[in-house]
Order: C-alpha cells, then sequence, then structure tokens
C-alpha cells in the first residue's frame, strides 16, 4: 500500500511546514483509526504503508525550515488528505472532514519581573460519519488536546471569559449533520499582546455523500 505525496508544494519561509516524522505520523494516525481495536501500535502495523514524500517538499522540509505549525495544522491537512482519498476507495465507512485546526492562542502582558504568558487551543465539530452526526465542541484528529477550564485561566490571569457557547448551525448539514464549533470571546482586563496560529478560515471543512460543508472559523 502507498500512500504518494509526490507533486506536493515546496517547503517555504514561514512555519507551516513539516518533518517527515510528522506527516508520517498523521498518516499512520489515519489509518490506525481503520483498523481493529486491539491493533498494537508499533512499526510493524504500519510497515505495510509505504510513504513518498519528495524531500525539500512542504510535507519533508530541510533544515533550517522552521516547522512550529506543520505539527498543529498542516498535520491536519495530511490527514484530511488521506481520509479524502479512503472515503472514495471506501465509501460509506469514513466520516467527513472535522474542523481540522489546532486554534492555537497565545496571550502575554506584564511589566517586567511580573510578565506572564498564557497558551491554550481551542476545539470545534468533528466530521459526520455513515452512522450518525458528529459531536460538537470537541478537539479531533491531531489536536490532541483539552479544555482548559475558565475559572483556572481567570484565577491566574488577567483575562475573562464572556462568552464560551457552541457555535450552533456551524457543522454543515446533512442526513447526519456535522458537530459545531464553539465560540470563545475574551475580555483582556491589562495589556495583552496575543498571536493565533489557526487554519480553516477560508477553506471551509468538506461533507461527504452529498452533505453540506462546515462554516468556516
Amino acid at each position: 500500500m502507498g500512500v504518494d505525496f509526490r507533486g506536493s508544494a515546496g517547503q517555504v519561509d514561514g512555519n507551516v511546514n513539516c518533518p517527515l516524522p510528522v506527516t508520517a505520523a498523521a498518516v499512520y494516525y489515519t489509518f490506525r483509526c481503520l483498523v481493529p481495536a486491539q491493533t498494537p501500535a508499533c512499526a510493524g502495523a504500519f510497515r505495510p504503508i509505504a510513504l513518498r514524500v519528495p524531500e525539500g517538499s512542504l510535507l519533508n522540509a530541510r533544515r533550517p525550515a522552521a516547522v512550529a505549525a506543520g505539527n498543529v495544522e498542516t498535520s491536519s491537512r495530511v490527514v484530511d488528505a488521506v481520509c479524502g482519498a479512503l472515503a472514495e476507495a471506501l465509501p460509506g465507512r469514513i466520516p467527513a472532514a472535522s474542523h481540522g485546526s489546532m486554534n492555537n492562542l497565545a496571550l502575554g502582558g506584564g511589566a517586567e519581573g511580573e510578565r506572564w504568558d498564557y497558551y491554550e487551543t481551542l476545539a470545534g465539530g468533528a466530521g459526520a460519519g455513515p452512522r450518525g452526526p458528529g459531536r460538537s465542541a470537541i478537539h479531533t484528529h491531531m489536536t490532541n488536546t483539552l479544555n482548559t477550564p475558565i475559572e483556572a485561566l481567570e484565577m491566574a490571569y488577567p483575562l475573562r471569559i464572556r462568552r464560551y457557547a457552541v457555535r450552533r448551525g456551524s457543522g454543515g448539514a446533512g442526513r447526519h449533520a456535522g458537530g459545531d464549533g464553539v465560540v470563545r470571546e475574551y475580555e483582556a482586563l491589562a495589556e495583552v499582546a496575543g498571536a493565533l496560529i489557526s487554519e480553516r478560515r477560508r477553506h471551509a471543512p468538506w461533507g461527504l455523500a452529498g452533505g453540506g460543508a462546515g462554516a468556516p472559523g
């Protein structure tokens, strides 16, 4: 069995490149979801999967290419690509695309000697499957993180959460609806600088079997 990424774009100056192990992990994860639960997660189980990933490409970048967002965002696109291909080969067995972004939010501030920084990831909706709807407000696939409780955030940082809710109707319509995303609204109680590494702001999660796409973030 082969997974062929020849034709992928070349590595770029930004930090969305992947080292080969990240690309391989995303591919193996996708197939791991399809095998029986008792299958061991070891090299032998994945040996039949041959990867072709050109060196110097976005998915097999050469040093010193920046790769931070490749691990959290581009890896999600790899999962989507493999799932999309498998959906054609195995119709009726593969779920639609999930929110597909870790939504990495970093905030910080404070005076010299009292500086603080805070980092969290935001959930989204899971793609619907052939047997039922997708789950809402959940981390999926390569995001692999958990919710940060509001109480913990507000006790430790000069931040307040004004709203934290399910983004109703964002999951995509169909016989089985996609899971809805989240709305998380922050209020800064002091001067704050922030950065967001995210995706799926212009390209929506795709549906399957006639189902609609989910809403962009």
